[in-house]
């Protein structure tokens, strides 16, 4: 089933590179990014629960959580951080 994410921490196409890549190396389909909007919003075909939390897994470790995940200063600078790194590396692939 086709769904849409609202994701936090997307700035540019940096990270709408790197968040794609990611998925789609992942084996994910029909993977896009909406950074027209804000929250910007990741679309994406999810198949069963358990593929929804590697998409979710996946998106976290990269510094780009859900927007309605729950987090903690510490744990919001840190995925911040991630992030920055994620684009920048999206920048340059």
């Amino acid at each position: 089933m086709i769904t849409v994410f609202e994701v936090a921490n997307v700035r540019c196409g940096g990270c709408a590179n790197t968040i794609t890549k990611a998925l789609n190396e992942a084996g994910f389909n029909e993977v896009s990014v909406d950074l027209s909007c804000e929250p910007r919003k990741v679309t994406v075909e999810i198949a069963d629960d358990a593929q929804l939390a590697q998409f979710k897994a996946i998106l976290r470790t990269l510094g780009y959580p859900l927007a309605s995940d729950e987090r903690g200063f510490g744990e919001d600078t840190l995925l911040k951080a991630k992030s920055i790194v994620s684009c920048a590396l999206g920048k340059i692939n």
